[in-house]
């Protein structure tokens, strides 16, 4: 599904800082930024710019320290910390870097967890829906099996089905190809572009020039600021060596 022009998260004069520092830090400065629906949106920027803070503060993981965040009309930083979780349970998906399964739960109901958690009276609906998604990822055949006998991809793509099982409106991923070998890498990032390509919206953080030329637009942070941004448009894996090429340019001009 392409995007459009209504806007599902915005964030403006946005600002983040940790006081437990001396003199305190200060990582955001001043962030305005909107993401429209259906949208697959990449942050990157050098170690320490403030890609993860940024992330964190919009999707209500951490509460910045100035401005507003708003979902859909829903202003999250004038909520109370529970009214965030619940978003964050029932329109929000997250991937990160590290799966944070539970080792005493097999890969089916580590999915199912977080799902039934938003949607308890639902239960069958949210095992079809589950079992879909496993199917539809092609892990469906480890679904039995314990976290620690299935290889890193399909753990991040279980990581993936997890996140899409409460059928949120904004799937935030956090460097969720650092942990991974480059086949595993391009795995994952098939499966976050099928994701994608159905509709959903999608913020990432990465390193991976290769990873962020996936995209439809590239936003750049230096020192908690938003300095630059590329639009790259739909991908097609036809064009995929091109779009590296102009991302790593890109990047390149800016000292990456």
């Amino acid at each position: 599904m392409p995007q459009t022009d209504q806007v599902t998260l915005e964030c403006e004069s946005l600002t983040k800082t940790y006081y437990s520092t001396d003199p305190p830090t200060q990582v955001l400065n001043g962030i305005d930024l909107a993401v429209k629906r259906g949208e697959f949106l990449v942050v990157m920027g050098a170690s320490g710019s403030g890609k993860s803070s940024l992330l964190y503060s919009i999707s209500g993981m951490d509460r910045p320290t100035g401005g507003n965040v708003t979902l859909e009309g829903r202003e999250l930083t004038s909520m109370k910390d529970p009214e965030v979780s619940r978003v964050r349970l029932t329109s929000m998906g997250f991937i990160f870097q590290q799966a944070y399964f539970l080792s005493n739960l097999n890969i089916q109901d580590n999915i199912l967890l977080p799902a039934l958690k938003a949607t308890p009276k639902d239960k069958a609906g949210v095992v079809a829906r589950v079992d879909a998604l496993m199917e539809r990822f092609g892990i469906e055949h480890v679904k039995r099996h314990g976290i620690t006998q299935v290889s890193g991809g399909q753990l991040q793509r279980a990581s993936i089905c997890r996140a899409l099982a409460g059928e949120p409106t904004i799937l935030f991923a956090d460097e969720p190809t650092g942990a991974l070998n480059s086949s595993m890498t391009a795995e994952v990032m098939d499966a976050l572009s099928d994701v994608h390509s159905g509709g959903t919206t999608l913020v990432m953080v990465t390193h991976d020039p290769a990873c962020a030329a996936r995209a439809d637009r590239i936003v750049y942070l230096k020192d908690g600021l938003l300095v630059d941004s590329r639009e790259l448009g739909a991908w097609t894996k036809e064009d995929a060596k091109r779009r590296e090429d102009e991302v790593f340019a890109w990047l390149s001009e800016k000292g990456f």
